[in-house]
């Protein structure tokens, strides 16, 4: 006669499992998402900060045209300190940098108001609304470091490499404008030495990007035109996405139609308080 006790299935029951204080090793998932927070600049007297009142209020009129396809470019550099400092407390910093290698050098600071860019270098103070700086797109892919090209010897471990090259060279002709061709590295079978290797064939250009909202995202030109290195990196600085874009400038780090639009009305707000 069958008995009805039956033993318990192999690793279960006490002790099959890790002790609870041990926990369960998950991915650290991003955190840290900056948001927009109004901030007031104290003005004891608006009248002698008109130039700086008068610049934003320009500014957020010409958030409004940048979202229908216009830029423009206000020079800050004839501001006296006072006025200067009112703009930059106004002005923040936002989550997109730039740095511009070249002659002038340039350094852009997204301002707390998408779509506005602050641009230093030697002998410019400015701000640019659009999109993204005119600069960021003329000059991406002048070559910083030039890309030594397809003829490059190929050590031992470079496999994959040489199909991605002729593809994104391909596209980088081809390309006219419209949809980025984006391969994602992370799906495909690569190598250290394939990395590398294409490093140096794509070389690199003028421009890099970095983006700061759920962890950070890195984004460079190559020498090559219309090729972007898009990296992702969650918040404990670990890559999670990496791929390249085949496009004039990675969705990533453009301001959006809405973004301009609500930098508009968001400048406006502070302008209303300030007064």
């Amino acid at each position: 006669m069958a008995s009805n006790f039956h033993l318990p299935p192999v690793g279960f029951g006490p002790g099959s499992q890790p002790d609870e204080e041990e926990g369960l090793d998950y991915m650290h998932l991003p955190s840290g998402m900056r948001t927009y927070e109004t901030h007031l600049p104290e003005v004891d007297d608006p009248s002698a900060l008109s130039p700086a009142l008068k610049t934003l209020a320009d500014l957020a009129t010409a958030c409004e045209a940048a979202a229908k396809g216009g830029m423009a470019r206000f020079d800050l550099s004839k501001l006296d300190q006072q006025n200067r400092a009112l703009m930059a407390e106004t002005l923040g910093q936002g989550e997109v940098a730039m740095k511009i290698r070249g002659i002038p050098a340039l350094r852009v600071q997204e301002a707390v108001f998408a779509g506005v860019w602050a641009i230093s270098g030697a002998g410019i103070d400015a701000v640019e609304v659009g999109p993204v700086p005119a600069a960021a797109l003329s000059r991406a892919f002048e070559p910083y470091r030039a890309g030594l090209g397809a003829d490059l010897a190929r050590p031992a471990g470079v496999v994959n490499a040489p199909a991605l090259l002729a593809e994104l060279t391909d596209h980088s002709a081809r390309y006219k404008g419209g949809a980025a061709h984006v391969i994602n590295l992370t799906l495909l079978p690569h190598t250290e030495e394939d990395l590398d290797w294409l490093d140096r064939t794509l070389g690199e250009g003028a421009v890099t990007v970095l983006s700061r909202g759920y962890g950070n995202c890195r984004i460079t030109a190559t020498a090559l035109s219309h090729v972007w290195r898009v990296q992702f990196f969650n918040s404990m600085d670990q890559l999670i996405l990496d791929t390249f874009e085949v496009t004039s400038m990675p969705e990533v780090a453009l301001a959006a139609t809405e973004d301009l639009e609500d930098s508009a009305s968001r400048i406006r707000e502070v302008l209303e308080a300030i007064r």
